[in-house]
């Protein structure tokens, strides 16, 4: 009798909030920042034009099903643009009324235009860079985090490392800046989870291209004496944000070893692989519009406007100030086809979420792993916890 009367219960729900709201215009922007960048090792990994934009398209149907029946309408403007051009387009956009903005950018841009934005009662999503200061020190109360912190992607190695007793690791780690705030994630990851770092070396990003004929003749001589002499260990963690070396690692080393970090088993937001907790029709609903599979930037995008489609249809408001603050309360949960409802935290704005561990092909396991218990949430066991945040703007 239940299951004959939820889809009824269902409409009635909905058409209470219809009765009780007005129509609602809610309009976003996503803009991209395209920084020069090296190919990427592999082609795989060749980012298509339409990258995070071809997740906004699905989220605002998405918002648009239920929106329907509520009167509101959304609307999400893409813009890509150099750095150079960044400043000017986020002007335009607050300038056309646009107050509700996802940025792919790097920290440093990330930074100085959700300054600008809160100038104008804008809200930012932040929904690539992983730099924890963002979600530390560096936090804005205008700025909440899709995108995992290089911590939350640390820890989520970590914890399954333990999991698997494997608790003694080689860290080797690129020579860039973002390599180097990487290595550092893996490092308190493992003091946090009871890990020992065995040794710690850093392969120099010396330049050069790393897709040419002699490319992997190269790395097949390099790599296995630049593992060779290390301590005994049970695995490698690989700190290669830049995409420098560490692809090649898994079958280069001199002592065979798994490899997780940035190569081998891998932390990710989502996949094109993933099918659990009904992500299947999310996948094919994707591949259907843009006729390739998923990446994490189109997922995190999508996800950034679910959130804003969540608050506008529970909170009945398009006001960024009444976005963030319902988000941001304990009212707030939201499907994400990770097996549990994802929430923010409230103490800096970062979305807690399960991170999956993929190995190119499946995700192999999901952190929190079982048995890492927490007094809030077990998702809290990623990344910076309350105590350990010095984010201050959330008070």
């Amino acid at each position: 009798m239940s299951k004959m009367f939820a889809p009824l219960m269902a409409g009635l729900f909905l058409c209470v909030l219809a009765t009780a709201s007005v129509g609602l215009e809610v309009k976003t922007a996503v803009l991209r920042i395209d920084y020069p960048r090296l190919l990427p090792i592999s082609r795989y990994d060749l980012r298509a034009d339409d990258i995070g934009f071809a997740g906004a398209i699905l989220a605002d149907e998405d918002n648009g099903t239920t929106g329907g029946f509520l009167g509101h309408s959304y609307e999400t403007r893409t813009i890509a643009v150099t750095p150079d051009a960044a400043d000017a387009a986020l002007a335009q956009i607050l300038s056309d009324g646009i107050r509700i903005v996802a940025l792919l950018a790097d920290e440093a841009d990330l930074l100085r235009l959700t300054d600008r934005a809160a100038e104008a009662g804008a809200l930012v999503f932040n929904v690539s860079a992983p730099d924890t200061a963002l979600r530390d020190e560096q936090c804005r109360p205008n700025l909440l985090h899709i995108a995992p912190s290089n911590a939350m992607m640390a820890d989520a190695v970590g914890q399954f490392a333990i999991w698997k007793k494997w608790p003694e690791w080689l860290l080797i780690s690129g020579s860039n800046p973002a390599d180097v705030k990487l290595a550092e994630a893996y490092r308190k990851a493992a003091v946090k989870f009871g890990a020992r770092i065995v040794q710690d070396r850093v392969f120099e990003d010396t330049g050069g291209t790393r897709r040419t004929d002699s490319g992997h003749v190269l790395v097949q001589r390099q790599l296995p004496t630049f593992t060779q002499g290390a301590p005994a260990h049970d695995m490698v963690v690989a700190a290669d944000a830049s995409d420098f070396f560490a692809r090649y690692l898994s079958y280069h080393l001199w002592t065979p070893r798994p490899v997780m970090g940035s190569a081998g088993l891998r932390p990710v937001t989502f996949h094109g692989a993933h099918e659990a907790w009904g992500a299947t029709q999310f996948q094919t609903r994707f591949e259907a519009l843009a006729g390739r599979y998923v990446k994490p930037e189109d997922y995190n995008v999508w996800l950034a406007l679910r959130v804003v489609g969540e608050a506008v249809t529970r909170a009945n408001t398009a006001d960024p100030d009444g976005i963030r603050n319902y988000v941001l309360s304990d009212a707030f949960e939201l499907a994400a086809f990770k097996g549990q409802k994802v929430t923010f935290r409230s103490w800096n704005g970062q979305l807690r979420q399960p991170i999956l561990l993929y190995d190119g092909q499946i995700t192999v396991s999901v952190s929190p792993q079982e048995g890492f218990l927490h007094q809030r949430s077990a998702l809290d066991s990623l990344g910076l916890d309350a105590p350990e945040s010095g984010c201050r703007s959330f008070n």
